[in-house]
């Protein structure tokens, strides 16, 4: 059975990032931006800044237990002609302005490989990205470990997560936000960056599915079935770790972001989660279709208003244990 009140709650009151939460968000980032305005080396150089990562594709989600929460914002910066032959100067810039300041050079930042982060006390950090469109045209963000330009396209992305999103009616960005709370929540498929797995479960969302199977994005659940067993087909297909490009057509790859034992991870834990999504969907009896869509999401789930169990037990810990084999990616950004 569906329970399509059942993921509106469990989506709205455990999933999503609180609403209170965004707004503090989005008020540290301003803070964060007019003090790089002002500070007087940096600030000149400065253009704009918008959202970045799940936070600009509002598929962000709530941390596991007291863990911080994490969203990115791009800095638009000035291309500095002398410093062309040295690109991490940017991050270095952006790390020296928060450490002139009053109040954040006392707060823990650092310098990652395509950001700075900044980090507030048992609550958040904030990744800085600088972005810059150069004299060629090309739009970049840094990448300091390699002392690189990175083609990027947050414009093309943000399109092409919108259309995505529209065929599905909105599904899609709600089904991202389950599949990460099965890997952040659950422990499942650990090692799978978010940019890939949004782009994998985009991927699988087309026009042609909408046209020749009628309703099969009507709601959460249906979309959920849809796009996992499409996803599961695409993956079983593919035993080796395929090219992922980016879907924003900057020409760019995200195969850099796991390995072959993440990827198998992966392509084993969408296997088992499509057959258990397919019987809980298929299941006719109500409790018992409730009991095992709590197997796959956890006790959170909630069940439906007069059922006869419990629906306030101590939430169930992480399902899946991480393999051995999955070893940790380097990180930047976040995402």
């Amino acid at each position: 059975m569906q329970h399509v009140n059942c993921f509106t709650t469990f989506l709205r009151d455990v999933v999503n990032l609180s609403q209170t939460k965004l707004d503090l968000l989005a008020s540290r980032v301003e803070a964060i931006y007019q003090a790089l305005k002002s500070d007087p080396e940096l600030g000149p150089l400065i253009l704009g800044k918008k959202p970045q990562g799940s936070w600009a594709q509002r598929t962000i989600i709530n941390p596991v237990g007291d863990k911080e929460f994490d969203a990115d914002f791009m800095l638009h910066l000035q291309e500095v002609l002398d410093w062309a032959d040295n690109p991490a100067t940017y991050i270095d810039k952006i790390y020296a302005a928060l450490h002139r300041h009053s109040i954040y050079k006392t707060m823990p930042h650092t310098r990652k490989c395509r950001c700075v982060q900044l980090t507030y006390a048992n609550s958040m950090h904030v990744d800085i990205v600088p972005y810059l469109r150069l004299a060629d045209g090309r739009e970049v963000i840094v990448n300091r470990d390699e002392n690189r330009f990175e083609v990027t396209n947050p414009a093309g992305f943000t399109a092409w997560m919108k259309e995505k999103d529209d065929i599905t009616g909105g599904n899609l960005r709600k089904v991202i936000r389950l599949m990460k709370y099965l890997r952040d929540h659950r422990n499942s498929f650990t090692g799978t960056r978010s940019i890939i797995l949004t782009t994998l479960l985009g991927e699988r969302v087309t026009q042609t599915t909408a046209l020749l199977e009628p309703g099969c994005y009507a709601n959460v659940p249906t979309a959920l079935l849809t796009i996992v067993e499409d996803l599961d087909e695409w993956l079983q297909a593919r035993p080796y770790k395929p090219s992922i490009p980016d879907p924003s057509g900057s020409g760019v790859t995200f195969d850099h972001r796991w390995n072959q034992a993440t990827y198998a991870y992966f392509r084993d834990r969408i296997h088992t989660h499509a057959r258990d999504i397919r019987s809980a969907y298929d299941e006719t009896d109500p409790a018992t279709s409730v009991r095992l869509w709590r197997e796959l999401f956890g006790s959170r789930f909630p069940e439906p208003p007069g059922s006869s169990s419990s629906s306030t037990a101590p939430a169930a810990g992480p399902k899946f244990p991480v393999p051995p084999l999955i070893t940790p990616t380097r990180t930047g950004r976040a995402g």
